[in-house]
């Protein structure tokens, strides 16, 4: 980790989150609430984030906003508010203007709720134990928790969400057609379901499906306690990060790989991932899955990507107003029993979608750029900027990018994402029969890369 203190503020130099998504790191957070506000103190915040951004962004010409015109314009607005909410309004606004990832208010209340530094927050929010991805003009079932709440009721992979209590995905999905924003369609849609679907342990989710045969069913889904492992970072949201490794044999190619699926780059997680790899040493290929993976701690990256990497090759820079930083590979020579090994030098495959953003796409975007694997599935959501996390006088979180990220070959990922080497789309056609097509096409990518081997002799 890599802190730089500036006139007395210390900058988490490494984070990296798509900060559209950090309200849904804890899913079901209580509403925020509408409270008062002295017109002093709203002014004393409003006065602060215009401050902060004013003296921290990366680029001095604020991507292209009068940033001293706009707080003569927006200040007035802020003397009439009376309430919490029509400063965080205002504040948005202002944040929006830059058309830029990694800037956000984060409400005093999602801040402070859970905090499992201060208590065991285990079991506090529930589950429904499902994910799911925009596939034409329905949102689809991708994933399914085993022993999850939405297992539990009978949903399957394949499945279209039709409604949400008194939400329907059409009328949803025509809201957000309607918006401009910088971040892709499918990953807006999925965020509002998502927060839809959240709630505690207990709560009930009234959800109609179109199943596989095309009928119209209502499940009532009981949110489950979220068993996974609850993670404070700073003065973001508390994130429940997860984990999941499993070899998969194909029987046509004589080809095993090692698949390696999390949710969120964050410290706790680390572990789980260097014993899979070391686990996976003997497989012909590696997989990571990253799909839906919205980002976390960027300096994880060069641990993660040292795995596959025998020299400290850079992944690319993290440039400042200041400083360029270039982030490079920390090549793994030890194994989580203490032996001496090499990095893994197999096939890497990346499976990236529309939800993958920040760290991921550093991680996808860099081990990419410099050759090492080759990238299958969606192009990524391209919000991929450092930043940091200042508390404001009235008690919400500024979150505000403060530098930007441009790969080896010079390519800068903000606002295009990684584009996929090899596309695949899931299908709702292959959901309902098993299959998960990206994964296949990294399967038949690492089984033609085994065949050339054997064809042409070892690396």
């Amino acid at each position: 980790m890599i802190h730089e203190t500036v006139r007395g503020r210390c900058w988490l130099a490494l984070l990296f989150l798509a900060a559209a998504a950090s309200f849904g790191c804890a899913k079901g957070p209580g509403r925020v609430q509408e409270t008062p506000i002295e017109s002093r103190l709203a002014l004393e915040t409003f006065d602060t984030a215009w401050r902060i951004i004013h003296e921290t962004h990366f680029d001095t010409t604020f991507n292209g906003v009068d940033w001293s015109a706009l707080r003569e314009e927006l200040r007035p607005q802020v003397e009439t508010v009376t309430t919490r909410r029509e400063l965080r309004a205002i504040l948005d606004e202002m944040l929006g203007r830059l058309e830029q990832s990694h800037f956000a208010i984060i409400p005093q209340e999602a801040v402070d709720t859970l905090d499992p530094f201060q208590r065991d927050v285990s079991g506090e929010v529930g589950d429904i134990g499902l994910e799911a991805r925009l596939i034409g003009e329905q949102v689809v079932v991708t994933r399914i928790d085993e022993g999850g709440a939405a297992a539990a009721a009978g949903v399957e992979p394949g499945w279209v969400i039709v409604y949400v209590g008194d939400d329907t995905v059409a009328a949803l999905l025509e809201e957000e057609r309607e918006v401009e924003s910088r971040y892709n369609l499918g990953f807006r849609l999925w965020q509002r379901i998502e927060w839809r679907l959240g709630g505690a342990p207990g709560d009930v989710r009234s959800v109609g499906f179109l199943d596989g045969s095309e009928n119209a069913v209502v499940r009532e889904i009981v949110l489950q306690p979220d068993e996974s492992e609850p993670v404070k970072f700073g003065n973001l949201p508390t994130f429940f990060s997860r984990f999941d490794s499993y070899g998969v044999v194909s029987k046509e190619d004589d080809v095993e790989v090692g698949v390696i699926w999390f949710n969120f780059w964050m410290v706790p997680l680390a572990r789980y991932i260097d014993h899979a790899v070391d686990e996976f040493r003997g497989k012909d290929g590696i997989v990571i899955d990253l799909r839906g993976n919205r980002g976390g701690i960027g300096a994880m990256v060069s641990g993660v990507a040292g795995h596959f990497l025998d020299e400290p090759v850079s992944l690319g820079t993290l440039k400042t107003r200041q400083t360029a930083l270039e982030m490079r590979a920390n090549p793994r020579r030890v194994s989580t029993t203490g032996q001496r090994v090499r990095p893994f030098d197999g096939p890497v495959a990346i499976l990236i979608d529309e939800v993958s953003g920040s760290a991921s796409e550093m991680f996808a975007g860099g081990m990419q750029s410099v050759g090492r694997v080759r990238v299958f599935g969606a192009t990524s959501l391209g919000g991929v900027l450092p930043a940091s996390m200042d508390r404001l006088p009235d008690g919400d979180v500024l979150y505000h990018a403060f530098g930007d990220f441009v790969t080896p070959d010079g390519v800068r990922l903000e606002g295009r994402g990684v584009i996929p080497d090899q596309p695949v789309a899931l299908s709702r056609g292959g959901l309902l029969a098993g299959r998960d097509e990206p994964l296949e096409a990294a399967m038949n990518w690492i089984a033609a890369a085994m065949s050339a081997e054997v064809t042409e002799g070892p690396r």
